[in-house]
């Protein structure tokens, strides 16, 4: 993806937004051309001239000051997701284009904790999305993991792809423009990920609901909050989710879901990781497969864990 191209349709999608009276401008009489604030206006609150902040929007002025690109960050009144967002493509690192960037190994500990939170959906999310890890609960509440192939093992994919998906999510909507955000985040963060670039492609071809929230420049991070979940055998959940980041992995993500002690949501999950324990633990089993960096997956027989690419096992 070309980042000159993204930005200029980040900032674009961004003063289309705003309303002159946002800014504390007078509204202009007769009717705009186009909807939100004008370059000109843009550009003189943020102290450039008109000519500077064409240039800006155009990919063309790529020594500009943070201090210029902090100004227009402020104007577009830019979170901070967004303001990061927009500096990276302002100023992106040296291109890196060949082999696409590994995913982050997942060390045996990060198995054995994802083992041991039995009664806790937990999953590893590692770049673009990609499902590196997860533990029993989590394929009993979201999605089969293990009967997927290591490319079908995407969040993004399976919210946009899989048409189980609209039935698990009962805000579906607000579950799918989530999943857009992030990945367009990670798309600003490595622009030269062709497989992440791929998956853009692929889910735009295949899914009009991708196109449409795509094509609104979203970005956001992952965080926490609260997702209701419609599951086929335990019924409506209202489950807290928190987001994890590893600052000794970088890129690597550990999501978990919790209910309110008490709660129905609660016993519901209860009921679920009672599910199947009388017959004995079941291990996932899939078959070898080419990874994103070129290295095999495991199957459960040989590595006794959930993970792909982990170091648990497999004598690595």
């Amino acid at each position: 993806m070309d980042p000159r191209a993204e930005l200029g349709a980040f900032l674009r999608s961004r003063r289309a937004r705003l309303k002159p009276e946002d800014v504390g401008l007078a509204r202009s009489g007769g009717r705009r051309r186009v909807p939100g604030l004008r370059r000109e206006e843009l550009a003189m609150l943020a102290g450039v001239s008109v000519a500077y902040y064409t240039r800006l929007e155009q990919g063309h002025a790529r020594n500009a000051s943070r201090e210029v690109w902090e100004a227009v960050a402020r104007v577009l009144r830019l979170d901070e997701t967004e303001r990061d967002h927009l500096l990276r493509l302002a100023r992106p690192g040296p291109s890196r284009r060949g082999a696409p960037p590994r995913q982050p190994r997942v060390r045996q500990e990060l198995v054995q904790l994802l083992e041991a939170m039995e009664g806790v959906p937990a999953y590893l999310l590692g770049r673009g999305m990609d499902v590196l890890g997860w533990n029993r609960m989590a394929s009993a509440l979201l999605f089969d993991f293990a009967a997927r192939s290591r490319r079908e093992r995407n969040m993004a994919r399976l919210v946009f792809l899989e048409p189980s998906s609209r039935d698990l999510f009962a805000e579906w909507q607000g579950k799918a423009r989530e999943a857009v955000g992030y990945l367009r985040l990670d798309a600003g963060r490595w622009p030269d990920d062709r497989i992440l670039s791929e998956l853009v492609g692929e889910l735009s071809m295949k899914s009009e609901d991708f196109r449409r929230l795509w094509a609104e420049q979203a970005v956001a991070d992952k965080g926490h909050g609260t997702k209701r979940l419609h599951h086929p055998f335990v019924g409506d959940l209202s489950l807290a989710y928190e987001t994890f980041q590893l600052p000794s992995d970088p890129g690597l993500y550990l999501i978990t879901y919790h209910a309110e002690p008490g709660s129905p949501s609660a016993e519901a999950l209860r009921l679920l990781a009672s599910w199947g324990v009388d017959d004995g633990p079941t291990e996932p089993r899939f078959p070898k497969a080419e990874s994103r960096d070129g290295h095999e997956d495991w199957s459960s027989e040989q590595m006794h864990c959930r993970c792909v690419g982990c170091v648990a096992g497999h004598g690595r």
